[in-house]
């Protein structure tokens, strides 16, 4: 019987601090899903490829080890990002069996929180557009102690060059897409950090978790509301960025605007549009 660390963790985050989906939100929608790109060429079809739930679970004792890695059929249809997601897990895999195996020879008898181990990785589609395919991955790691961690990253997945980066290498630099967004940014972090916290923030104050991170500091991924242009842009500060571990992360979400756009690198700028 396998125990999801990771649905475990979002369970203690968000218990924390309980939240409506309307609670969790900035002042925009979030960036859409959609699925209505055609597929790599050479690519299996969308209504043939089949997307993908791996495990590889281990018991020693008392002692367990978990892995799971998922993805979607968008990324089995994209073979070569499949083989590339393939070989990460297959890295990842090996890493981790080599540790708990050190684990169980090095830890203190009976200390099962030093030998316990969780890695969970889940890839969904933020949007699916035409020649691109941009992706959110879940990450949960436990490697002992009293909890794991866990954050969201981005792959942008360029079909024509058959190339992933990360959605903020779409943009000049981080700078510019702060400056982009302006202070709407920083206005609906604390907006959100206010309504956890129910007290105002100050981030002249000095505290540690007060100011406003950069988008340095970030997930940023891009999303579409029409199947055809990316117009949504979504940020994600992880545990230990915007707030404490207990306050759970912070999603953000923006259109895509005229200065918006003006950040984008002039080699993407035809994947983008205003929102409308």
């Amino acid at each position: 019987m396998r125990r999801s660390l990771f649905l475990i963790s979002l369970a203690l985050s968000s218990a924390a601090c309980s939240q409506s989906p309307a609670e969790n939100a900035a002042d925009e929608p979030a960036p859409a899903a959609t699925a209505d790109a055609a597929a790599d060429a050479g690519a299996p079809a969308a209504d043939t490829a089949k997307a993908v739930d791996f495990e590889d679970d281990d018991k020693e004792g008392e002692a367990v080890r978990e892995f799971a890695y998922k993805w979607p059929s968008a990324v089995s249809a994209t073979p070569a990002l499949a083989k590339r997601l393939t070989a990460e897990r297959e890295k990842a895999l090996a890493e981790q069996k080599a540790e708990w195996a050190e684990a169980l020879q090095t830890s203190p008898e009976g200390c099962i929180s030093c030998v316990n181990r969780g890695y969970e990785v889940e890839w969904k589609v933020v949007a699916d557009i035409p020649g691109w395919l941009s992706l959110s991955q879940d990450l949960y790691v436990f490697t002992g102690g009293a909890h794991g961690n866990y954050g969201r990253s981005s792959m942008v997945w360029n079909r024509a060059t058959g190339e992933g980066v990360d959605g903020i290498a779409l943009f000049k630099s981080p700078v510019t897409l702060e400056n982009a967004l302006g202070r709407k940014l920083c206005d609906a972090l604390d907006r959100q950090r206010e309504r956890k916290r129910g007290m105002k923030v100050d981030r002249a104050a000095g505290g540690i978790f007060d100011d406003c991170p950069g988008l340095d500091e970030a997930s940023v991924f891009v999303g579409s509301s029409d199947g055809e242009h990316f117009d949504r842009i979504g940020i994600y500060f992880g545990p230990y960025v915007a707030g404490s571990y207990a306050e759970g992360a912070y999603e953000l979400n923006f259109p895509v605007t005229a200065s918006v756009l003006d950040a984008v690198k002039p080699e993407f700028a035809e994947a983008f549009r205003v929102a409308r």
